[in-house]
């Protein structure tokens, strides 16, 4: 036996297997996502599982809580909550690293309040005053 084709074989193998698991987390991630109701929503980006990581970006700790069993059983999917978004958002993993890297948390609040789902305040609400 040669130990060179053997090894070969074997790391043919593996990359099978690979690409297999990826499938069915892909189709896990679609089905997680059509229960979401995703598959309605014009605002959802359609290349999604191009992504390395998905960012899902939750209005609440309760809709978190409820969603948070899913991260276990589906690989390449991240939560964050976002008291400022409206709705469930997703976004590349690698968008979030690179607009929060090298901040503080006050920092990454007053992003949220405007970015990755946050919705700007605006003087129709209630809930804003305008400082003078």
């Amino acid at each position: 036996m040669d130990t060179k084709t053997d090894k070969k074989d074997f790391n043919e193998t593996l990359d099978k297997i690979d690409q297999r698991i990826k499938l069915l987390n892909n189709q896990k991630i679609n089905a997680f996502f059509e229960s979401l109701g995703f598959n309605e929503r014009e605002d959802i980006p359609k290349d999604y599982l191009k992504w390395e990581n998905i960012l899902i970006v939750v209005p609440s700790r309760t809709i978190l809580h409820n969603l948070k069993q899913y991260k276990t059983l589906i690989s390449g999917i991240s939560f964050v909550v976002n008291q400022n978004a409206e709705q469930i958002h997703i976004y590349d993993f690698k968008e979030w690293k690179k607009n929060t890297s090298n901040k503080t948390q006050f920092q990454i609040r007053e992003l949220l309040k405007t970015n990755f789902g946050g919705v700007p305040k605006s003087t129709a609400d209630r809930d804003w005053t305008k400082l003078r």
